[in-house]
């Protein structure tokens, strides 16, 4: 087993009222900041907001709804002293540059568009000039679409190519590349085989030689393995343990991060996978 790097934690702070798994759960701006702080205390080194839902089939809002959900708590936490002595990263989702800006002003040090800058095409220009990482995810269309643009000859590959094609994109409007993350977009323009196969074909991305995050939490194709014919009723308890499973197998992987929704589940699969792969290292490697 080769050398383990433990990855980057994401929590997911999703601040709607319709996100597939937790709409409305932390809709207030009191409760989304408890809720950031939470994630960051079970250990999670970033936080991610975002106020816009991308559940297939969801519909847009409008940029001023965003930012009313969004910026608010990046400003509460960026003033809280138990944030702040955390040391945790603040990550905006979202795919307009002007809320990616706003949220950048206000303490933000990431950007997660979902969108890898299609959605917004201010979104490179806009971006340029901050100080700030980039993720650049896979993605084909808008949610109300998306489920009907997952024609692919081969999903790894063609990902992969996509994604450098916006890759090269960034680094042509002036966004250095070690400014850059990229993100296959599982669970967008994708249907439940492609996920697996695009999960199963990961080295696919590794030859762009750029961080990877992978955000599977939750997510239909994790519910589709436990439940092949439940349309997509499985708990949320199950699917937090599945998604730690996966994180777990996927550790083999070059992996920046993981965006998850239970950070607790997720650090105590990463910390046995670490404990297998220290106890690898001082035995050589034996069993």
């Amino acid at each position: 087993m080769k050398k383990f790097t433990r990855p980057l934690i994401m929590g997911v702070v999703n601040i709607t009222p319709d996100s597939f798994s937790d709409g409305g759960d932390f809709l207030s701006a009191a409760d989304a900041q408890s809720h950031a702080l939470e994630l960051i205390h079970q250990g999670a080194n970033i936080v991610d907001l975002g106020g816009e839902s991308t559940k297939p089939g969801a519909l847009r809002v409008k940029i001023e709804e965003e930012q009313a959900r969004v910026i608010p708590v990046i400003k509460a936490l960026t003033s809280n002293s138990d944030f702040v002595a955390s040391g945790a990263q603040i990550s905006i989702d979202t795919m307009n540059s002007e809320t990616a800006l706003l949220a950048v002003q206000s303490g933000a040090t990431i950007v997660n568009d979902v969108s890898g800058g299609l959605a917004d095409e201010e979104m490179f220009r806009v971006l340029q000039p901050l100080n700030c990482k980039f993720i650049i995810s896979h993605w084909r269309g808008f949610s109300e679409t998306m489920d009907s643009l997952n024609n692919y000859e081969s999903v790894a590959a063609d990902v992969a190519k996509e994604l450098q094609a916006r890759v090269s994109k960034a680094i042509d409007a002036g966004i250095s590349r070690d400014r850059l993350i990229i993100d296959p977009g599982l669970g967008f323009a994708k249907d439940i085989t492609q996920n697996w196969h695009l999960v199963a074909r990961l080295d696919e991305l590794e030859k762009l030689d750029l961080p990877i995050l992978v955000g599977a939490s939750r997510k239909r194709f994790i519910a589709g393995a436990l439940e092949p014919d439940s349309q997509g009723e499985v708990s949320n308890q199950r699917r937090d343990l599945a998604t730690a499973v996966l994180t777990a197998l996927l550790l083999q992987r070059k992996l920046w991060a993981v965006r998850v929704h239970n950070v607790s589940t997720t650090l105590d699969a990463i910390q046995v996978v670490e404990a297998l792969a220290v106890a690898n290292e001082d035995t050589g490697g034996q069993s």
